[in-house]
């Protein structure tokens, strides 16, 4: 039987009961938050391995959760998905920048619900094992950043930088050989996985919050291709 531990968050107590019911069914170590802030403390004592996040609630909303959750070391790691009844670009495009990594529709069918948290639960394993990573050391130094993989840490100017998973796991990546393109589709199988169903604009909102952090110029666009770091 499955081990994960899942966070879910919605102020609808029959939300948090159905979803729980069939998480538990299938093995799942479940835990339940009604609002943002019992969420951020419920995921820093438990670190969870996937965290189902509803975008409107009151006071704080999902997206603002989520990027709250991301600022906290000992989630990076944590897989965030939103529930959302919402189907406009804007939201899912703020809910990838606050650090979000999938989204799941309301209405939730079981089946596909459970199937979809399946699919995260192995990209997030996929991802921590050796697949995107391309060296054998664990710290990248392109003589601008210093990335530790193992700590999960950028440096840069002489500062720290706590990313969001997956803008630390597509810098490891672009990193991972200078001056590479990196194709569109390359990027997507890699850090987000076949089975994973993402906007055409999530790498771009992931390059933008990326230069804005380490220079306009750290990440080469090639148009019609992908992208390449520059060293």
């Amino acid at each position: 039987m499955a081990e994960n531990k899942i966070l879910i968050v919605d102020d609808e107590k029959d939300i948090l009961e159905f979803l729980g019911y069939n998480l538990r069914k299938e093995g799942y170590k479940v835990y339940a938050a009604s609002d943002g802030m019992g969420a951020i403390e419920t995921a820093r004592r438990i670190t969870p391995d996937l965290i189902v996040l509803d975008v409107m609630m009151p006071r704080m909303d999902g997206i603002e959760t989520c990027e709250k959750m991301r600022e906290i070391p000992g989630l990076k790691q944590s897989m965030i998905v939103f529930l959302t009844a919402r189907s406009e670009d804007y939201s899912q495009i703020a809910g990838f920048a606050a650090g979000g990594d999938d989204y799941i529709a309301k209405p939730i069918r079981p089946r596909v619900f459970i199937s979809r948290v399946k699919a995260l639960l192995r990209r997030a394993q996929y991802v921590q094992g050796e697949n995107v990573q391309q060296q054998t050391d664990h710290v990248i130094d392109t003589g601008q950043l210093l990335i530790d993989r193992e700590k999960y840490v950028v440096y840069f100017e002489g500062k720290e930088f706590y990313l969001p998973k997956k803008e630390f796991d597509l810098l490891v990546l672009l990193t991972s050989s200078p001056s590479r393109v990196f194709t569109r589709d390359e990027i997507f199988n890699r850090i987000w996985g076949d089975d994973v169903f993402v906007g055409d604009r999530t790498i771009d909102v992931y390059v933008r919050k990326l230069r804005e952090k380490f220079g306009q110029n750290t990440i080469r666009t090639i148009k019609g291709v992908g992208y390449c770091y520059e060293a």
